[in-house]
């Protein structure tokens, strides 16, 4: 069972919202005051239009004075709600913003072991539709919100200045009212959570099922994964289809209260005006301004339905961004440097353990390959090593926290001029720098021949670049980095043939200079390593040099045998 990534609590997320909120509490109290007097200024419109029932009732014409009254109430209102609005998305869109950042650098910094422990499904569903479920209650519901509120609280403070007695429908419908909401609320959290989870964990077994395709079919499993995402999906869709039928009873009892409201408006003023207690006037006027409450009382409530969604939402963000970070040393330039693993092991699972009592130092400067059969344990010790897990048993010494640098097969191109995508990794890099690099690598040949060099837009929808140009790509930003000490996984492994040993020399040359662990997936790697360490079952079983291995007729041997006559 997957261990999640945290989710704050309310008061934690309220805390978290009231923080980003409160380097802009000008802007909320300018927005606050913009939407009060515009609010309260049509709030006019009601005892008017009741002031023209009673003049024309009167059988007076003198009603010109109250239609410019109406016409400045509508324009001074309808300039009050767009300039109320304006200030509240500028002061949504801020905190938005700043919510966005603050979850984005926690997540680029989580370690990748808790990463992993919790699934990528998890982080890419709060990346994704979290951030859009809040995005959408920023710039939809909360000015909506805003507007309903205010337009509640004075317009019931309307009718009790009009006659108090009109209040008595509205504390009839209110019971209903509150009811509702308590009824809607406490379901729907529960509802929406689940959901949110449910589809993390739908986003996980699509990323792990398309991701292993090779394997799924190889193995004939392509009847189980379609199994495990319908059941995921299923899920899902259960839980969206319930919320859609908690919505349809919500509204069914929002429209028993407005009803109860308006039949018990219409009966007091019956009585009011029959005992000659309220004018005509005085009672439409009453009617309109609970006829007027039902706009905002519906819109304030059925965007509860969104609130809910989104408060479900931001409280799986702040939930990362109070995910514990180890503390990180800074990075460490040097020529090389050691590394020595004593009595390592490691267990995803108790007492399933991958790695065993494994001993082995790296000296500063040296290039150390890392070979076994499939299964051995050879990418979980370079994780070890690279600081992405942390042993279960002994110990790794050595390397300073930030030091080490990983790289895989799985390289990211990301989105943007190519100069920019190798800053990533010195920021500060000058352009001389980067063709220095990009040249140690053996990239600058196919980069001064793009149509804009360095300035050319790699990454989604830019210049496509090969699997042995993203891996030089990678290779360039090592490089910049400088890391005293390096690890590649099978970073040279989705060439192919073609590329292989241009790959390969890139590989040397960008480890030149520095401690290096590399996880050889071609054994021309292994053979011009410095020392060669095969691994089986966990354990370290040979080290030495290449020739020395083969003399040795040991593991190395057969591996190098197997493997020089698949490439005959």
């Amino acid at each position: 069972m997957r261990e999640l990534l945290a989710v704050a609590s309310g008061a934690r997320t309220r805390a978290a919202v009231g923080a980003l909120v409160r380097p802009r509490r000008g802007l909320a109290w300018a927005a606050a005051l913009v939407l009060v007097v515009g609010t309260a200024v049509g709030l006019l419109t009601a005892p008017v239009l009741g002031r023209i029932v009673d003049v024309v009732g009167a059988g007076s014409a003198d009603i010109t004075w109250l239609v410019v009254v109406l016409a400045l109430v509508a324009l001074v209102q309808g300039a009050s709600a767009a300039w109320g609005t304006s200030l509240v998305a500028r002061l949504g869109e801020g905190v938005l913003a700043d919510l966005r950042e603050e979850f984005v650098t926690r997540a680029l910094h989580l370690p990748l072991a808790r990463v992993e422990e919790a699934g990528a499904g998890d982080l890419t569903s709060r990346v994704t539709r979290d951030v859009q479920m809040v995005a959408d209650a920023v710039r939809n519901a909360l000015p909506v919100m805003a507007r309903s509120a205010l337009t509640i609280a004075l317009t019931v403070a309307g009718i009790a200045v009009l006659d108090w007695r009109f209040l008595v429908p509205v504390l009839l419908a209110l019971p209903v009212h509150v009811h509702t909401v308590r009824w809607y609320g406490g379901r729907a959290a529960r509802l929406y959570a689940a959901q949110r989870v449910a589809v993390g964990a739908q986003q996980q077994q699509l990323l792990d099922s398309i991701g292993g395709a090779a394997t799924v079919r190889a193995f004939g499993l392509a009847g189980s994964h379609v199994g495990r995402v319908r059941s995921r999906s299923r899920e899902a869709v259960d839980l969206a289809l319930r919320g859609t039928r908690l919505l349809t009873s919500f509204y069914g009892r929002l429209n028993l209260a407005e009803f109860i409201g308006l039949a018990g408006v219409l009966v007091t003023g019956f009585l009011l005006v029959g005992a000659g207690a309220a004018s005509v006037g005085t009672a439409t006027a009453a009617a309109l301004y609970l006829h007027s409450l039902f706009n905002p009382v519906n819109a304030a409530l059925a965007l509860a339905d969104d609130v809910q969604a989104a408060t479900a939402s931001l409280a799986r963000l702040v939930g990362v961004t109070d995910e514990p970070v180890p503390p990180t040393g800074e990075r460490v330039r040097s020529a090389g440097a050691a590394v020595k693993l004593s009595g390592v092991g490691y267990s995803y699972l108790p007492g399933h353990p991958v790695l065993a009592d494994v001993d082995l130092e790296l000296g500063a400067g040296e290039r150390v390959a890392l070979v076994g059969a499939s299964g051995a344990g050879k990418t979980t010790l370079a994780k070890l090593v690279a600081g992405v897990h942390e042993p279960t048993e002994g110990s790794i010494g050595g390397v300073e926290p930030g030091s080490v640098a990983l790289i895989t097969q799985e390289v990211h191109v990301f989105a943007g001029t190519l100069a920019d995508d190798l800053r990533l990794a010195r920021p500060e890099a000058g352009e001389d720098e980067l063709l220095a690099a990009l040249d140690r690598v053996g990239a600058l040949g196919w980069v001064r021949a793009l149509p804009a060099g360095l300035g050319t837009v790699v990454g989604e929808g830019g210049h496509r670049l090969t699997v042995a140009q993203a891996q030089q790509l990678a290779l360039a930003r090592l490089v910049l980095l400088d890391p005293p000490v390096a690890v590649l996984d099978e970073a040279t492994a989705d060439a192919g043939s073609a590329g292989a040993r241009e790959l390969e020399e890139a590989a040397a040359r960008a480890l030149d200079g520095r401690t290096g662990l590399v996880v050889a997936h071609r054994l021309t790697q292994a053979a011009t390593a410095d020392r060669v360490v095969v691994l089986e079952a966990g354990r370290v079983v040979e080290s030495g040099a290449h020739e020395e291995l083969l003399a040795a007729g040991g593991r190395y041997a057969e591996l190098w045998a197997a493997w020089s006559g698949t490439r005959s």
